[in-house]
């Protein structure tokens, strides 16, 4: 029996070889040539104002956050359906999340539910395009303008999706990309900043460099630096950034793969899916997916705590995914409660991820497409 990684990173080029020249620049720090190619191919792919290389997803959402000027007595509009960092940025800085309900087919936040949350203290809105699958972003940024309020993108998943042909990241004044080892392009830990809007760009320089406009001085610009702003260090070593460029070298070949995968796993699971009230994902027509993940939602919590056992006892390892967060201890103590966010509470109990990752061999994907389809309901 294979036993099949739910997620293995890999190497898929010239990682080691990269990482080699970084230390040969005698400069691993942050900012390094790496860094600055890393910045420089997703300004140029993406078309954004400005990309920053983070040390996190995490930090980049909290940069925003700094950004945005978030304080006490703000609120923020984020998917009840998302990872803690996404709240967390916020929260730290002393804002009031308000949790939304997501959308049953996407599972990204409803926006239908969206201008009735909105009131006179909604600083920002932050929409989360699960599964890479973007969230319908006409409607979000309709209603966003018209009450003046900032919409940042978690496009943790999303990294060259696209809604109606538009880069998914690339609508907000901002957005935070995750490189961490489970997306499709991993650096083991590390993240972007991406700005939209050019007027925040050189804070976000400043914020990122400890507060300080270091990266003016650099440039010629000032004939020393100083401390100017709050800031923090958010600056992923030249090591990392090495790394990460050698996999973005290979974007097309690792889309291609995982392309294949998915598609693999939706033709395989139609037929079953259909037969045992089991829910597949949905992409809208109008959107192209990152393929960043396959997952099911299986008709109830008891099924899918059996499927996942029932996997790993055949050596296939797949797993569930967030928890409600108006339900945790930090959302209840935010107001949250058991009916607030039904389509949460519901999805969060039946949802289970299957094996994905760039190096997933047919062999591998068919020994998890056979154990799936002899699951005793």
């Amino acid at each position: 029996m294979i036993k099949v990684d739910f997620n293995r990173p890999v190497t898929v080029g010239n990682e080691f070889e990269y990482m080699r020249q970084a230390v040969e620049n005698a400069h691993i720090s942050g900012d390094g040539p790496f860094t600055k190619k890393c910045n420089a191919l997703l300004e140029r792919e993406l078309g954004v104002a400005k990309a920053l290389l983070t040390t996190s997803c995490t930090h980049a959402l909290d940069m925003t956050a700094l950004l945005l000027d978030i304080e006490p007595g703000h609120e923020v509009i984020i998917p009840d359906f998302t990872f803690v960092s996404t709240v967390n940025a916020f929260v730290l800085r002393g804002a009031k999340p308000v949790f939304l309900d997501v959308r049953p087919d996407t599972l990204n936040l409803d926006e239908s539910k969206l201008e009735a949350a909105i009131t006179p203290h909604t600083k920002a809105i932050v929409p989360v395009h699960y599964a890479g699958v973007g969230c319908e972003m006409d409607s979000i940024m309709e209603i966003a303008n018209h009450y003046k309020v900032s919409v940042v993108e978690d496009n943790a998943h999303g990294l060259f999706g696209k809604y109606k042909g538009k880069y998914l990241g690339t609508f907000g004044c901002m957005a935070a990309q995750s490189f961490h080892e489970t997306k499709n392009f991993s650096c083991g830990e590390g993240g972007a900043l991406l700005i939209n809007d050019p007027a925040l760009a050189e804070r976000a320089e400043i914020i990122r460099e400890k507060g300080t406009n270091r990266s003016r001085f650099f440039r010629g610009q000032v004939d020393k630096y100083t401390w100017v702003d709050i800031g923090s260090s958010y600056l992923p070593s030249d090591i990392l950034a090495a790394f990460l460029y050698a996999q973005f070298e290979q974007r097309e070949r690792i889309q291609s793969h995982r392309k294949q995968i998915w598609e693999i796993y939706s033709v395989g699971l139609k037929d079953w899916a259909a037969a045992h009230d089991v829910q597949l994902p949905h992409v809208p027509e109008d959107c192209e997916q990152a393929y960043h993940m396959f997952y099911m939602l299986l008709p109830n919590l008891e099924l899918r705590q059996k499927f996942i056992m029932y996997l790993r006892e055949r050596g296939i390892y797949s797993v569930f995914h967030y928890l409600p967060l108006h339900l945790s201890d930090m959302g209840r103590s935010f107001g949250g409660r058991q009916g607030d966010c039904p389509v949460t509470e519901q999805v969060s109990g039946q949802l289970v991820r299957l094996p994905f990752h760039n190096v997933l061999t047919s062999s591998e994907q068919e020994q998890v497409i056979e154990a799936i389809l002899d699951f005793g309901f």
